[in-house]
C-alpha cells in the first residue's frame, strides 16, 4: 500500500470510513506481510528513527523502551491510548522507567493525514495532538473527516491555512510512508496497534494488567 498526495487528497470523498450502519467502530486491519513473511531483525535496526525523527517520552536511557506501530485510524489503538496509556505513563513513564516511542504505521490516507497534522503541531505539542486524535476518533473517522480534522487542528493551534499547507507536503507524507514500509519490511509489523518491549514483539491490544506484566520482570529487582 502507497500513500500519495493524490490519494490524501481525496479524503473528503471517503465513503463512511469510520461509521458503517448503526454507528460501530471500524475495525479494518490491513495486513502488509504474513507473520511467516517476516525477516529476522537486529535491535539496531529496530532502534532506527524514519526520516522524522522519533517522538518518545520517558527517559532515554530507561531500562525498558516500548515501541508501538499505530494508526490513527484504528480502534484498538484509540483504546490503548485512552484506557491504558495513561496508566503506563503515571506508574513507569514519568517515574523513569519506560522510554515510550510511537511510530506511524497508518492503515490508510485518513489515518496518514492524522499523523500529518500531529507532526504539523510541533514537537511540544506532537502527543497532545495524537491524544486528542485518539480522544475524537468518533468526531473525524467520518464520511467528510476535512471539517472536524480543521476543528481539531486549529485548537491545537494550527490556521487553516497551516491545515491546508501540512496536508500538501509531501516531505512530511514521504516521512510517514518511510515508516510504514520500513516496519513491514524489515520488522514484520503487519497490524496494529503492534509493540516492542526492549525488542521482543507483541501484537494487538493488551490491558494494563498485561502490560505490566511484560515490563516488570525487564525492571531491575521487579520493581
Amino acid at each position: 500500500m502507497q500513500i500519495t498526495r493524490r490519494k490524501l487528497f481525496g479524503i473528503a470523498a471517503l465513503a463512511a470510513v469510520g461509521a458503517v450502519a448503526g454507528g460501530a467502530r471500524w475495525e479494518r486491519h490491513l495486513a502488509l506481510v504474513r507473520p511467516s513473511e517476516a525477516r529476522p531483525f537486529t535491535a539496531v535496526e529496530l532502534s532506527k528513527a524514519g526520516p522524522l525523527g522519533d517522538e518518545s517520552e520517558g527517559r532515554a536511557d530507561a531500562p525498558v523502551t516500548v515501541i508501538e506501530y499505530a494508526s490513527m485510524t484504528c480502534p484498538h489503538c484509540a483504546n490503548f491510548d485512552i484506557n491504558v496509556f495513561p496508566l503506563i505513563k503515571s506508574h513507569y513513564i514519568d517515574s523513569g522507567k519506560v522510554r515510550y516511542i510511537l511510530r506511524e504505521f497508518p492503515l490508510d490516507q485518513l489515518a496518514a493525514a492524522g499523523f500529518m497534522l500531529a507532526r504539523c503541531a510541533g514537537k511540544d505539542k506532537f502527543f497532545d495532538m495524537v491524544h486528542v486524535l485518539f480522544q475524537r476518533q468518533r468526531d473525524w473517522v467520518v464520511e467528510k473527516p476535512l471539517g472536524p480534522l480543521l476543528e481539531i487542528a486549529k485548537q491545537a493551534g494550527l490556521t487553516k491555512q497551516e491545515f491546508d499547507e501540512c496536508l500538501a507536503n509531501q516531505s512530511i507524507l514521504n516521512g510517514i510512508n518511510a515508516v510504514r514500509e520500513r516496519a513491514a519490511e524489515k520488522l514484520g509489523v503487519n497490524s496494529t496497534p503492534t509493540f516492542f518491549i526492549n525488542g521482543q514483539v507483541h501484537r494487538g491490544e493488551m490491558t494494563f494488567a498485561e502490560f505490566e506484566g511484560l515490563i516488570r520482570p525487564l525492571l531491575a529487582g521487579g520493581a
